[in-house]
């Protein structure tokens, strides 16, 4: 009879237990959802007033109260596009060759190590970096490469943790079976374990990329301008870019009154630019798990 009823109260208890360790996840969920939804509600609501042809395709004008904010649209684009041609190669290389090709020890052990701390180093400690390596010591000066080159430095320890990490995923069983009929070890890197996380890495490639789309500090330091009524022209000139206009109108225009509906616009459109970024990872990555699927 003792144990039937100590049996019924570890039983309640457990059920307790999960009951509010349950509902403690779902009110800590609901609870981003709601902040997450009211933050688009908010932008969205005051941010398409201003969207329209004329705001997509034409430059700033009159101190940049009116007009509009292609070149910031198309500055952001070719900084990006740097940023990810510099740093998914590199960094999808490097995590083959941390995974596959190095020796575990210390060494190794440093190096990962040091990715992580570079992972979190706050991003206008890159913009300064940027500043005393690309722009004074290479001599790039202010401009969309170094701005880029900046950016890809930023993204390259995401890439590099992103794509080993989905390389681990991959079961050892494909590289050993690879081996055992005769591959050679680029061979069985190339059919058996690639296919299989290219998804995942480029995943994390793209949404560190989406990240990087949305830096200010390391651009204002290294090519970022608060004004240029024209497209750069070459990858040495300066350019407009959405997050650094966005810091401008929001916090150090004249007239902020007058430049805040542009501020909300301007943020909008970039959500919505990171937004297609993060969409085109998904589209990728399912594509690639249905192509490759063991």
């Amino acid at each position: 009879m003792k144990n039937s009823v100590k049996k019924s109260r570890k039983n309640l208890g457990s059920e307790l237990t999960q009951f509010f360790g349950f509902l403690f996840l779902r009110i800590s969920v609901y609870s981003v959802l709601f902040i997450l939804l009211y933050f688009f509600y908010d932008i969205g609501r005051n941010g398409h007033q201003v969207i329209s042809w004329e705001f997509l395709s034409r430059v700033p004008r009159r101190g940049m109260t009116e007009g509009g904010i292609f070149p910031a649209i198309i500055g952001t684009f070719l900084v990006t596009l740097i940023t990810a041609l510099f740093a998914v190669p590199l960094g999808m290389s490097a995590a083959v060759y941390l995974n596959e090709y190095a020796r575990a020890g210390w060494l190794t052990r440093l190096i990962r190590l040091a990715i992580r701390n570079l992972a979190g180093v706050p991003s206008i400690v890159y913009g300064l970096f940027g500043v005393i390596l690309l722009v004074n010591m290479l001599k790039l000066g202010t401009s969309v490469l170094s701005a880029g080159l900046t950016l890809g430095l930023l993204t390259l320890p995401w890439t590099i943790n992103a794509s080993e990490e989905a390389l681990k995923s991959v079961p050892d069983s494909y590289r050993e079976g690879a081996l055992a009929l005769g591959a050679t070890k680029w061979q069985m890197i190339r059919t058996n374990v690639l296919p299989y996380s290219i998804p995942g890495m480029l995943t994390g490639a793209v949404l560190g990329l989406a990240r990087a789309a949305g830096e200010t500090a390391p651009i204002m330091f290294t090519g970022a301008a608060f004004y240029l009524p024209f497209l750069p022209r070459s990858l040495k000139d300066q350019f407009m870019a959405l997050p650094y206009h966005l810091f401008i109108m929001a916090t150090q225009h004249h007239a902020i009154d007058k430049a805040k509906p542009i501020a909300y616009g301007t943020a909008l459109v970039l959500i919505v630019f990171v937004v297609v970024f993060n969409l085109g990872a998904v589209i990728i990555r399912n594509r690639l798990r249905n192509k490759w699927r063991p």
